[in-house]
């Protein structure tokens, strides 16, 4: 019997996409041979995988879970939505956000993580998924979130089954009041973060190299207008703190839930909320999800290529 090296499993493992024990597996039996363990697995269907990883899977879910005082997101691409719909894809979105809980927002330690029932690896596991439903796949993202002193809400938009949907949102936030009702809150400041899209949840935590990009822009704008040097600062940092905070920072957009009729900012509504939580209430962090951003997906022009093709006969 061939001794069967990690690398050995490595090399067929990376040229086929197939599990990890089942390259092992195709190798005994082939006597260590990679080219004939690659036919091996040809013949017994486990090396689709392989031929479908060079097509730009941009579609997917986004799937979140809730534990505790901690929350999950992940973004599992496919190719298409009709994947999207297959309700064995859904529970696999959902079951690999659930042990997302424990990864820490690390994807090597999720995809490392034993799929349960399985005996394998989430990678495993969803090697195997893109081998049964024909279509390139893969776990292209993963963050968590967690508030000990409070709670973590989530949100789904364009939701699809139970947790699952296009648009995912964490949102924390601590206070020592009614941990049942932050929640509850939480969720309405989620719903506002997939609608608004901030990039930082306070002031203090947007870059601020951002800032003074910014700042930089409305100083060379105002100084145009020939105002003395102290109006001049003044129309700065109020443009900065109306055009540009009240775009980017969660806390200063205009809250768009329920009760804010574009009166308040989310600062202003969670401030409002304090009496019926029983106590301050702070927004420790958000993330959210959409789900292909910053995927490029092919494009083909057909006519294009015809007409190349006819150029070259």
């Amino acid at each position: 019997m061939a001794n069967v090296t990690a690398s050995m499993v490595k090399e067929l493992r990376d040229k086929t996409g197939a599990g990890m024990m089942d390259c092992k597996t195709a190798l005994t039996e082939t006597s260590g041979d990679v080219e004939q363990a690659v036919d091996w697995l040809r013949k017994k269907g486990l090396s689709k995988a392989a031929k479908k990883a060079d097509r730009v899977a941009a579609d997917g879910l986004i799937g979140v879970a809730l534990e505790g005082s901690t929350g999950a997101l992940v973004e599992v691409n496919a190719e298409t939505d009709f994947v999207a719909r297959n309700e064995t894809f859904q529970a696999m979105v959902r079951q690999i956000a659930a042990l997302a809980i424990k990864a820490d927002g690390s994807l090597e330690k999720l995809l490392a993580t034993a799929y349960p029932g399985k005996g394998h690896s989430v990678d495993e596991h969803v090697k195997e998924a893109i081998a049964t439903i024909g279509e390139n796949m893969s776990v292209r993202r993963t963050a968590s979130l967690s508030s000990p002193n409070g709670a973590v809400a989530s949100y789904i938009h364009n939701r699809v089954a139970d947790n699952v949907g296009r648009i995912g949102v964490l949102v924390a936030l601590s206070s020592g009041g009614d941990k049942a009702k932050l929640a509850e809150i939480g969720r309405q400041v989620a719903l506002h973060v997939a609608a608004a899209s901030p990039q930082a949840a306070t002031i203090e935590q947007l870059d601020k190299a951002l800032i003074e990009r910014e700042r930089g822009v409305y100083l060379e704008q105002a100084l145009a207008s020939g105002k003395p040097k102290e109006i001049v600062e003044k129309m700065v940092e109020g443009r900065l703190r109306k055009e540009f905070f009240g775009q980017v920072v969660l806390t200063e957009q205009v809250f768009m839930g329920p009760g804010g009729d574009g009166k308040i900012t989310v600062a202003q509504y969670l401030k409002g909320e304090e009496k019926a939580v029983g106590g301050p209430i702070k927004v420790e962090g958000f993330i959210r999800y959409a789900l292909g951003e910053g995927i490029e997906k092919k494009t083909t022009d057909f006519a294009a290529e015809v007409a190349a093709l006819s150029k070259s006969n």
